[in-house]
Formats: structure tokens, C-alpha cells, sequence
């Protein structure tokens, strides 16, 4: 007795080449969507102020009293990140910066969390934060007006920058990134 093809067991023909085009299909498709993913975010970094430029010089009001220029920071490398506290992935990504912030500090990192909260209520906002989920952000919360945002060309939260020891933008990025993207990122900063 012989089997035919099509028969239970054996493949129909041409069975084995249409798994391998869908394959190929979705590979191809993969491929190009983190292509699309990868421009996209190539295309974000290009709105960012350029790695090089020195930013303009600003008093920022600190959430704990007086003021703070981040050209009195020079000699540091600075991690500026903008956020808000009614900005979740902010909120998520804020325990790995205070962490990351308080592990690098003796390596030269200083850590600035620029708020864009606003109105009469920011200040009782971001207090109201602290309290209940990040006191340990307390010390390097300071306030990001709307030219402080321009300058740094802040239109979506949270925006992180990196700035060398002479205060000019070395690393830029825009939405949150892990622990671990986080850290390769301070790593590279410090080795400038």
C-alpha cells in the first residue's frame, strides 16, 4: 500500500515552502519595523538642542529654597531630566534616576530633576509627590519655566539631557529609558 501525497502525515505540496515564505514575511516585517522604530527615534534625538552646544544660562528655583545655575555646575557632568508629576512614565522612570543619582554622585554626577509642573499649585504638587512616593528626590528637585523648556526644546516629558564638565550638551534623549539604558548612558557621560 503506498500514501499518497496530502495524505494524513505528509504534508500537502508545496506545504513547506509557504511556512518558509511566511517566515520570510515575517521577518521582513520585523525588520522593518524597527528600521521605522529606529528612525523614529533618530528623529526625535534631531529635534533635541545638538550634542556641543552650551545652553543658556538660567536660575532655577529650587523646590527646597534659593536657586540653582546650571553654570555653577560646571567641572560636574549633569543628568538634567525634565518631568512632571503628572507624567507616568516620569513617575516610573524617577526611582532608577534618584538611584543611578545617588551611585554616580562620587563619580561626578550631579543630578538635576527640572519640574514642569505648573501654576500656584506646582509647588504643593511636587511636595505632594515627595512625600507619598520619591522622598529621596527632595534635594535635586529645582522648577523649569517655559524658557527653560524652549531652550532645551522640551515638548514632551520626560526629556533627558546630559551635559559635560565644560556645560555643553553631550548626550540628549526624549521618553523614558531602563535602568540598564539609563546607566550605559552615565557610563558613557563620565568617560568624556
Amino acid at each position: 500500500m503506498t500514501q499518497q501525497a496530502g495524505t494524513e502525515g505528509t504534508p500537502p505540496p508545496g506545504a513547506r515552502g509557504d511556512k518558509a515564505k511566511t517566515a520570510l514575511s515575517v521577518v521582513a516585517v520585523l525588520g522593518l519595523a524597527a528600521l521605522a522604530f529606529l528612525g523614529v527615534r533618530e528623529a526625535q534625538r534631531a529635534r533635541l538642542v545638538p550634542d556641543g552646544v552650551s545652553p543658556p544660562t538660567f536660575q532655577l528655583t529650587k523646590h527646597e529654597g534659593g536657586s540653582l545655575a546650571l553654570a555653577d555646575l560646571k567641572g560636574s557632568v549633569v543628568m538634567l531630566d525634565f518631568w512632571a508629576t503628572w507624567c507616568p512614565p516620569c513617575r516610573e522612570e524617577m526611582p532608577s534616576l534618584v538611584k543611578l543619582a545617588k551611585e554616580y554622585e562620587s563619580r561626578g554626577l550631579v543630578f538635576v530633576a527640572a519640574s514642569r509642573d505648573e501654576g500656584s499649585t506646582a509647588s504643593q504638587e511636587v511636595d505632594y509627590f515627595l512625600q507619598r512616593f520619591q522622598p529621596d528626590l527632595r534635594p535635586y528637585v529645582v522648577y523649569a519655566d517655559d524658557n527653560v523648556a524652549r531652550a532645551f526644546q522640551v515638548n514632551a516629558l520626560p526629556t533627558l539631557y546630559f551635559l559635560d564638565k565644560d556645560g555643553k550638551v553631550i548626550d540628549a534623549q526624549r521618553g523614558m529609558l531602563s535602568e540598564d539604558g539609563l546607566r550605559r548612558r552615565i557610563e558613557r557621560a563620565l568617560k568624556r
